[in-house]
């Protein structure tokens, strides 16, 4: 196929290598003339994703319209505050029926609209599907075996998606619950600031599993809540993007979070990871969806406390441990 990626950070550079391995001719845009400059010389995007070399033939352009021309897919890659503008001002290079994949993460906190919602409200003559999961840009550009899914509500559109990215180290999964995807997605990465506090904190992998296991049972109350079907936050898009961004050494929103546990401020954080740290735009958007829908979410709430009302991590640890005494699951009951 013939495809553009939007968006030269660390996840749309490892889509492109991914991508090559299946022949498709590809063209990258940024909006940013160092960085293509960059690529145009080292097929590298050295700041963000060094050592993950693209071959000779992609393209690289700041000219979006360039970048777009005769082109079938499109992968939407731009961090999740940068979407609305991005799709504003490519809709009108996208003819009717193109595709395109949505791959950042995260809630819109105006609105409250998933990113999907935004892409189809921008580009309503676009097919929008989602591709999500335990994938981080580093390991997927050194080819390191890698499983996601492909969400829309087009069974056709998701096993077109699936055929474009499947390789035989990027396994990819098909799915028809897109708001559970989107929803799963953008929720683990408010969940991950919060492990990464526990880790700066000096807490232990007890504290992790605990914010883990209890994390996921706040993402599926609101995700069900919202419309998504509960079996998917127990697979790619829920529980297992919620381990890999909650653990790995990768998670710019764990690493966040672990300065943040330090007592450095969120702007300071940020700062020090240089790339945007999806759970801080998002954070305020799962609490207020969380009130929207009368769902429970203590760690998103204490979460949001640190971040914007100079809450100490350590005190909203001890509000967590110490709040009013509950039953595990709910629904499970003594004969």
């Amino acid at each position: 196929m013939k495809i553009c990626v939007l968006g030269a950070g660390s996840w749309g550079i490892a889509l492109t290598k991914l991508l090559s391995f299946n022949n498709h001719e590809l063209s990258v845009w940024s909006i940013d003339p160092e960085e293509v400059a960059m690529l145009k010389e080292y097929c590298e995007q050295k700041d963000k994703l060094p050592g993950v070399i693209l071959p000779g033939n992609v393209t690289f352009t700041t000219n979006v319209e360039e970048a777009l021309a005769d082109k079938e897919l499109v992968v939407m890659a731009v961090p999740s505050p940068f979407v609305r503008s991005t799709a504003k001002n490519v809709s009108k290079f996208i003819k009717d029926g193109e595709i395109i994949v949505s791959v950042a993460k995260g809630i819109e906190e105006t609105t409250l609209m998933r990113l999907d919602q935004i892409i189809e409200e921008e580009i309503p003559q676009a097919r929008v599907a989602v591709l999500s999961g335990p994938s981080h840009a580093e390991e997927v550009g050194k080819c390191m075996p890698t499983t996601v899914v492909a969400a829309s509500k087009d069974h056709a559109l998701a096993k077109e998606v699936q055929n474009t990215f499947m390789t035989d180290f990027f396994r990819v999964y098909t799915s028809p619950d897109v708001i559970g995807v989107e929803l799963g997605a953008a929720l683990k990465n408010v969940i991950a600031l919060a492990a990464g506090m526990a880790d700066g904190l000096g807490c232990g992998d007890n504290t992790k599993a605990a914010l883990i296991t209890r994390g996921i049972v706040e993402i599926t109350a609101l995700g069900t809540a919202m419309g998504g079907a509960p079996e998917t936050f127990s697979g790619l898009s829920g529980i297992g993007d919620l381990i890999v961004t909650c653990a790995s050494q990768h998670s710019r929103n764990r690493k966040a979070g672990f300065l943040i546990g330090q007592g450095h401020t969120y702007q300071e954080a940020m700062n020090e990871v240089k790339m945007v740290v999806e759970g801080v735009y998002s954070a305020k958007a799962a609490l207020a969806l969380a009130k929207k829908y009368d769902v429970s979410m203590p760690i998103v709430e204490n979460v949001n406390k640190v971040l914007f009302e100079d809450y100490p991590a350590k005190d909203a640890l001890h509000d967590l441990l110490t709040r009013d005494r509950k039953r595990e699951v709910s629904t499970l009951h003594w004969s």
